[in-house]
């Protein structure tokens, strides 16, 4: 659905993507890979990588909350948006930790070869976060390309009701109601 919306509330709307944007590609994919460049002379560079990310998360999911109450809303659906995937986000997160872990015990307690913690470490840990922040950036990229078309899908519009002061320029459901054969039967 495509809304009239005024640039204040388009360019308010685009930043809870940019934080997320900024978040993963910033920090967790552009600091991280020159930390590691740096991490055998100095490692508060890499600890820095989940300190942010963590304050950002936490930001986000604030924000989105406090935006339920104060914001216009557009501009609380797209920080609603943002912070559904920096949920998601903190859950994959969570889960590496998990794997991490039991890496760990099982390498200090269970007498795991260390080659085989890091083949677990790596293949059920870190793999999956690398494809959920590339597949994050895409939504992400697409949620703010979005955001500049005034447009939102038909699944966010139906968890977050359009106010009747929010004027409706296009509407997909609409038009795929009368395009579809069975309106054309019933007329």
């Amino acid at each position: 659905m495509k809304f009239e919306i005024s640039d204040e509330l388009t360019h308010k709307a685009k930043i809870p993507h940019d934080i997320f944007l900024t978040n993963l590609i910033g920090n967790h994919i552009l600091w991280f890979v020159a930390a590691l460049g740096l991490v055998r002379s100095y490692w508060q560079p890499l600890a820095l990588v989940p300190i942010v990310s963590l304050a950002l998360l936490i930001y986000t999911l604030w924000r989105a909350r406090q935006s339920r109450q104060r914001d216009h809303w557009y501009v609380m659906v797209h920080w609603q948006i943002a912070a559904e995937r920096s949920r998601f986000f903190v859950y994959m997160l969570l889960a590496v930790l998990v794997v991490c872990l039991f890496g760990w015990i099982a390498y200090s307690y269970l007498g795991m070869m260390k080659v085989a913690v890091m083949a677990l470490i790596g293949g059920i840990g870190i793999l999956p976060i690398m494809v959920t922040v590339l597949v994050l950036i895409l939504m992400e990229s697409d949620a703010l390309h979005q955001a500049t078309l005034h447009k939102l899908s038909q699944r966010i519009v139906d968890k977050y009701p359009v106010p009747e002061d929010v004027v409706i320029l296009e509407d997909e459901s609409v038009e795929q109601q009368t395009d579809s054969p069975e309106a054309e039967v019933k007329s």
